[in-house]
C-alpha cells in the first residue's frame, strides 16, 4: 500500500542524507526510515491518534518514538 501523500522518490533523496543511520548502535535492526516518516506525515496530515496508525507505516509505538 502506498499512500498518495507519501513522499515521493526525489523528496526522499533529498531528506534521505539528513536522517541517522540505519545500522543501530545496540538493540535490533530498525524499522525502514522511510516508512517511518511517511508514518508521521500521515499522522499530522489525518490528527489522528497514533494508535490510528495504518499498520503499513509500522509499529504505532515505532513511528511514535522515532
Amino acid at each position: 500500500m502506498h499512500d498518495r501523500h507519501d513522499l515521493g522518490d526525489e523528496e526522499w533523496a533529498r531528506l534521505e542524507p539528513l536522517l541517522p543511520d540505519r545500522t543501530p548502535r545496540r538493540g535490533g535492526q530498525w524499522v525502514e526510515n522511510r516508512k517511518v516518516i511517511d508514518g508521521v506525515l500521515w499522522r499530522a496530515r489525518a490528527g489522528s491518534p497514533w494508535r490510528d496508525l495504518p499498520a503499513f507505516y509500522g509499529n504505532w509505538k515505532t513511528v511514535c518514538n522515532r
